[in-house]
């Protein structure tokens, strides 16, 4: 059963000077243990899109559908949230708590879990995000990649089925990058968590099982990392860069050299690069 399912999304934000429509109809399935990225330029509606997954935002027009439940059902909005756990762009303004573990505690809490299985629960999201030596310290001195991975375990210990990442790293250095990325990719691979990161970082978004590209409230392309960014020039067209592997790649066979299409990273360009040797 598909777990996200977007039909004929629309959503309109209502102000004074006026209203911005910022998604005009979006069509989208996410199944249980893929992981989408979605990329797009600014004000495409790419975070609009997230919002709605866990029912932050309802729909002026359309469905979105979390399991099967309808956002919109004021009654099922308990459950949408349990299923569907958000991790946004400050991991600070996540962070309640003076300790990591009681931190990653609040929200099993809140949600009335007995006491034990707190416990249980902490351990294993600690574990689960490499942070079970840092329990006891104060969050807020941590790394902004450590931070992160908190928020991610305070997430995961309210046991959703999909976690969504909006813009999550876009305020960390390369290495909190890395260490948020990988804690996500561990998710998807080795426990099958369904993942949809919103992402501006091309180098992440090729490390997804799909790739959905958003402009001006549509959705205008999708498909792996490999059939997305060798559409170098409608990328550019959209304000989008790909990623530097791919395009020195496609220069290369440009100049006479046999290479794929599929190159997508370092890695695989020199070893693409060896293969010619």
């Amino acid at each position: 059963m598909t777990i996200l399912a977007v039909e004929g999304l629309k959503h309109i934000y209502r102000g004074h000077d006026g209203d911005t429509t910022a998604l005009a109809g979006v069509d989208l399935r996410v199944q249980p243990g893929e992981f989408v990225a979605v990329i797009g330029r600014n004000g495409s509606g790419k975070s609009t899109l997230a919002k709605h997954f866990n029912a932050i935002l309802l729909p002026s027009g359309g469905q979105v559908l979390v399991g099967g439940l309808d956002t919109r059902d004021e009654a099922l909005l308990w459950h949408v949230r349990q299923m569907v756990g958000m991790v946004f762009q400050h991991p600070d303004n996540q962070i309640v708590a003076t300790i990591v573990e009681e931190d990653v505690a609040f929200g099993p809490e809140n949600l009335g879990v007995p006491t034990l299985e707190i416990i249980q629960r902490v351990d294993e999201a600690l574990r689960q995000v490499g942070m079970e030596s840092l329990r006891g310290h104060a969050p807020h001195l941590l790394s902004g990649g450590q931070k992160q991975r908190v928020a991610i375990a305070g997430v995961l210990a309210m046991r959703p089925r999909v976690i969504v990442l909006d813009e999550a790293t876009a305020m960390l250095d390369p290495i909190g990058r890395a260490e948020v990325m990988n804690t996500i990719l561990r998710l998807n691979k080795e426990q099958q968590m369904t993942a949809v990161l919103i992402t501006h970082h091309m180098d992440e978004a090729v490390r997804a099982d799909r790739v959905v590209v958003i402009d001006e409230g549509h959705v205008v392309l999708s498909g792996s990392p490999a059939e997305v960014f060798c559409q170098i020039e409608l990328l550019e067209s959209l304000g989008l860069d790909v990623p530097l592997a791919t395009k020195l790649g496609i220069e290369l066979e440009r100049s006479g050299l046999p290479m794929p299409q599929h190159v997508l990273t370092a890695a695989q360009l020199v070893d693409e690069l060896c293969l010619l040797s």
